[in-house]
């Protein structure tokens, strides 16, 4: 629907423990099955990586317990399904085993130019947003979406019907 825009997103957790630790050991292996999982969607576009192929050694906080995920995906729809009906959803719903449940914005997600290619300041910065003015067409969720062109989105149904008229600028 919106070939000229992908959807980028961010989201960050703090560990309960090291990532070497027993702890999480559990978790560690999840990893890379659930980052090819991503590779192979329809509508995945990109992923945050380090030369190790995941994103668990990039620091983008003082503490080091905060690990950060972020991917630009084809549209809300293709994320959607990768978030909530693959097998992500295994150590999605044990999350509570290895991290903090969050107190603050812990998942942006924003529009962006297709062909473009966030950074990780540009995630920071619209959890920031996120957390400053709720959501908005430059950082929402999944709860409260919005289209490139700052329509509200139907929340069950993404960039299929829009719900109400765009804000205005």
């Amino acid at each position: 629907m919106y070939s000229d825009f992908h959807l980028a997103e961010i989201n960050i957790a703090r560990a309960l423990a090291p990532m070497d630790s027993p702890l999480m050991a559990d978790f560690l292996p999840l990893i890379p099955p659930v980052n090819d999982l991503a590779d192979r969607s329809d509508g995945f576009v990109w992923r945050l990586q380090s030369e190790y192929g995941d994103a668990t050694g990039i620091r983008a906080f003082d503490d080091a317990a905060f690990l950060v995920n972020m991917s630009v995906w084809r549209d809300i729809e293709s994320l959607r399904a990768f978030t909530y009906a693959t097998d992500h959803l295994i150590p999605f719903r044990a999350r509570r085993n290895w991290f903090e449940p969050p107190t603050f914005a812990h998942v942006a997600l924003w529009w962006i130019p297709a062909g473009t290619i966030p950074t990780l300041q540009d995630g920071k910065d619209r959890l920031d947003l996120l957390a400053a003015l709720g959501p908005t067409p430059h950082a929402f969720t999944f709860k409260q979406p919005f289209g490139p062109d700052g329509a509200r989105l139907d929340p069950e149904r993404g960039a299929r019907r829009l719900i109400e008229p765009p804000l205005a600028p």
